[in-house]
């Protein structure tokens, strides 16, 4: 699962949600940009509740938290390196997954790694994140 998008016969990523690590990082930056801490201190993988837990939910709830605070998302930017699945066919309704979340808009790139051996066994997804407090 990665930006709320399945790809089935691809190996999957493990975690105590659906491991999407594109709307984690958005959480993330969202929740930084915010000076409201992170994603385990609002979704701590110790809660049953969320296991195995729609990431692209948790990014509703948590962009509906910070609004209730007068946090509003100007945008959010990530980049999400790995090798397989390629993102670029997706790129489209990755976005508008995370965006429609978020509340606000949500740019993706994916990058390959160029086969550094140590990146490949992975992904990686960095998030910036602009928010406004209103």
């Amino acid at each position: 699962m990665l930006g709320g998008v399945h790809f089935p016969g691809e190996r999957a990523l493990h975690g105590h949600s659906d491991a999407d690590v594109i709307a984690h990082a958005v959480i993330d930056a969202m929740l930084g940009a915010a000076g409201a801490g992170d994603i385990g201190g609002l979704f701590p993988d110790t809660d049953p509740a969320l296991e195995g837990a729609d990431s692209i939910e948790l990014l509703r709830t948590a962009a509906e938290r910070l609004s209730e605070d007068g946090w509003f998302l100007i945008n959010a930017d990530c980049s999400i390196v790995l090798d397989a699945p390629k993102i670029s066919p997706h790129r489209a309704v990755m976005e508008h997954n995370l965006s429609e979340a978020a509340g606000g808009p949500v740019t993706l790139k994916g990058k390959r790694t160029e086969g550094v051996t140590a990146l490949g066994e992975g992904v990686q997804c960095y998030a910036s994140a602009l928010m406004v407090k209103s």
